[in-house]
């Protein structure tokens, strides 16, 4: 190769040589160009094609909820014998065995689930259950329900007889008697035990007993509700209601006292009646109108106008106060065949006192049964209770314009039958309410 051809080959070489350097330089130079989150100056952003949004997931529909299960059908309607056998059959069958036996158990008399009274059923009822169990049950042995028996823990029986409209409610026609019957166990304070029954209405006496037909006055009464409550908003595995629990004392010693006035052992009854009054459940109504009535009976009238202002402030007191007064049929005039009905003028001079020395105001409303037209007994009923408001003012013209009168006809019955006799005197009542304010 000639000196001219080397040297035109160094000089491609080195040409080739100074573009790879420069281009190395560039690369270095691009590197180190600052990013722009490392300037001081804000650069302009960089523009991102917007994302192709997803499609949307279809979403599986929510199932409907299975419809709520109907409610189980009521009881069929049996005979009065049929429905309480059967009852009282499936109570102590359900019942846990006893741990040893015979263990005891108490019935706490049963009880009408509106009124809270006791009955000539009632007390038919008690008696077949202690035969039922006698006969059918011999790991149990029924005692009386007494102070006693009860320091024992045994387990209870608790039951009511209440009459129904065809939906099981104590409003509207009445068509039988739903009989409830629950054991509690008094070791383990449980309801172990439950039982539910239908009656023909027909086939039962529901005649009050003596000490509860006498009675003057009814009110609701908690310890009343709260015995009714055990039985009928209980189900087994409950704990058995305290209030009931801590009444139990009290109740022991009315029990007793109520067999004696209804024995005609007025001095036993008013001791016993005395005894529960000052138990710590002893501020109850059967307490207050079981004295009343045996101080009735033996003759101490101050003594029995005394009981009475107590049953009166008892029932100002629950703001509510039911009289039995008994009018004759179709009139605003008191019956006078009634055996009480002598003791009403005392009765409403007792109840104008107490009202005014409580400085209360009243609204006086009648109540009739079911019998009769309803516009009948509405007129009837407002025309009774303005009878009462004017017997009211007259005893104590204090009262004027502090009373107002209203009719409720048939309304607002506790029993519904329809008898008119003695079984549903309380929905012929004539009610008095504190009402506020009072001016």
């Amino acid at each position: 190769m000639n000196k001219s051809a080397r040297f035109t080959n160094r000089i491609a070489s080195s040409t080739v040589r100074a573009g790879i350097a420069a281009a190395g330089l560039i690369v270095l130079m691009v590197g180190c160009v600052p990013r722009q989150d490392d300037q001081d100056t804000p650069q302009k952003p960089t523009t991102v094609p917007a994302a192709t949004p997803p499609a949307p997931t279809a979403i599986a529909p929510v199932p409907a909820p299975p419809p709520a299960a109907p409610p189980p059908p009521p009881p069929p309607i049996l005979a009065f014998d049929e429905a309480v056998s059967n009852a009282a059959h499936r109570v102590f069958t359900a019942a846990p065995a006893p741990d040893s036996g015979p263990a005891m158990i108490v019935i706490d008399p049963l009880v009408d689930g509106m009124t809270g009274y006791q009955s000539k059923a009632t007390k038919s009822i008690q008696d077949r259950i202690v035969g039922v169990v006698k006969h059918d049950f011999p790991q149990y042995a029924v005692q009386r329900i007494t102070p006693e028996s009860l320091k024992q823990r045994p387990r209870i029986l608790v039951g009511t007889f209440t009459p129904v409209n065809a939906q099981m409610k104590t409003t509207g026609e009445r068509e039988a008697y739903r009989f409830c019957l629950v054991m509690g166990d008094l070791q383990t304070g449980k309801i172990v035990s439950k039982s539910v029954a239908r009656a023909r209405i027909d086939d039962a006496d529901a005649t009050p007993t003596a000490a509860f037909a006498d009675s003057p006055v009814w009110t609701t009464d908690p310890s009343v509700e709260a015995y009714v409550a055990t039985c009928q908003a209980s189900k087994v595995g409950d704990p058995i209601k305290p209030e009931y629990i801590e009444g139990l004392l009290a109740a022991s010693l009315i029990a007793e006292a109520m067999d004696a006035y209804d024995d005609g052992h007025y001095s036993d009854a008013l001791d016993l009646f005395k005894t529960a009054r000052k138990t710590s459940a002893g501020d109850q109504l059967r307490v207050y109108n079981g004295i009343y009535l045996s101080e009735t009976k033996l003759g101490h009238s101050e003594q029995a106008a005394a009981a009475f202002r107590d049953v009166v402030d008892y029932g100002l007191r629950k703001k509510r106060l039911a009289i039995k007064f008994l009018f004759k049929p179709g009139s605003v005039r008191f019956a006078t065949e009634n055996k009480f009905s002598g003791t009403y003028g005392m009765w409403l001079q007792q109840i104008a006192s107490e009202t005014t020395a409580s400085h209360e105001c009243l609204q006086v409303t009648g109540h009739t049964s079911p019998t009769g037209p309803p516009a009948l007994n509405d007129s009837l009923s407002l025309l009774r209770a303005e009878y009462i408001q004017s017997r009211l003012e007259g005893d104590d013209p204090a009262l004027k314009k502090r009373t107002v009168a209203a009719g409720a006809g048939s309304r607002e019955n506790l029993i519904g039958t329809g008898k008119d006799d003695v079984t549903d005197v309380l929905d012929r009542r004539v009610e008095l309410k504190p009402i506020e304010p009072c001016s």
